[in-house]
């Protein structure tokens, strides 16, 4: 019987396009994923791929073998992750992409009492905004927020984060305080360009009900969300970002809340809505959601809702 390591390598090398893709997937280098798979073309008799210097594809005998056995290496791992909670502990590598600020601001500093934990778990942080494909890079969970989800994605709700206008005491100074939506629009304005799709983060304005799209003074433009609250604690404008951003500069003075009147369902004139981004877990498999991951997912849903950086200070009295 062929080398179950071999068929691991075969599937992963499908998985993530590449046999370079395989060899990371399991800690090993490029020539011996490439033995391996030769090694069960030889055991089998067959040729399973054709490879070329970029790519590689099944042939008719690799599709057939593929299609039996890559639900059978599914299971074993999943067989696996199960059997690790019987002994207590759970084993072996988490691999977690996230939105690089979130990563940043929110999930790295309670990693490490997850992996207080579960010592025997090997955490791995890709923190990225741009699309990550979850198979070929081996992710096992991502972390997102809703308007970047994919259609048909398997997703549970985390937590949704206050997100509000901020701008420095001496921005205001000099060019006043916006009291109403359109007073939003003569003031400089940082806006975020999604590194996902290329596409500005629109504010939330509406009109009569509908969302709306005025046109803002945009001051200026970055695809890092830190990078416009610097330049709004600088005093280069106003800019629009979850709390977690913020929280430091805020109970420092150094960035303030700018309350929008509130919205008003119906009402003809510019109103500006203060939407909560909402983060997801997205996993690969809607049917099964490895030990590792659910072990992850409610450490997660239990730690957020306490994170002082999403708890939003008392509003000052009027």
């Amino acid at each position: 019987m062929p080398n179950l390591r071999a068929i691991e390598t075969f599937v992963k090398a499908l998985e993530g396009g590449s046999i370079a893709s395989a060899a990371r997937q399991l800690g090993m280098t490029p020539a011996a994923a490439s033995q391996n798979i030769a090694r069960l073309e030889r055991e089998l008799g067959v040729r399973l791929l054709t490879r070329t210097t970029r790519q590689i594809a099944l042939t008719e005998a690799g599709e057939r073998y593929l299609a039996r056995v890559a639900p059978v290496l599914g299971e074993l791992e999943k067989a696996q992750s199960d059997l690790s909670l019987l002994h207590g502990e759970l084993q072996g590598r988490l691999r977690i992409a996230c939105m690089a600020a979130f990563g940043r601001h929110v999930l790295a500093p309670l990693l490490p009492a997850f992996a207080a934990r579960h010592p025997k778990l090997a955490l791995e942080l890709l923190n990225v905004d741009r699309q990550v494909d979850v198979l070929k890079e081996d992710v096992d969970v991502s972390l997102r927020y809703r308007d970047v989800l994919e259609p048909g994605m398997a997703v549970r709700h985390l937590v949704a984060v206050p997100r509000r206008l901020y701008a420095a005491p001496a921005y205001l100074q000099a060019h006043g305080v916006p009291r109403t939506a359109e007073d939003l629009l003569q003031h400089r304005c940082l806006l975020y360009r999604r590194e996902v799709d290329g596409r500005l983060m629109r504010w939330p304005f509406s009109s009569g009900g509908q969302r709306a799209d005025p046109p803002l003074h945009i001051a200026a433009i970055a695809n890092d969300i830190d990078v416009l609250v610097a330049m709004a604690e600088a005093g280069a404008g106003i800019t629009w970002a979850g709390f977690f951003l913020v929280h430091e500069q805020v109970r420092q003075g150094r960035l303030v809340h700018l309350p929008m009147p509130e919205a008003r369902p119906g009402d003809p004139g510019l109103q500006f809505e203060e939407e909560p981004l909402d983060f997801f877990s997205c996993f690969r498999d809607r049917q099964y959601v490895p030990a590792k991951v659910r072990a992850l997912v409610d450490y997660l849903l239990e730690a957020l809702p306490v994170l002082p950086q999403l708890q939003l200070p008392p509003a000052p009295d009027q």
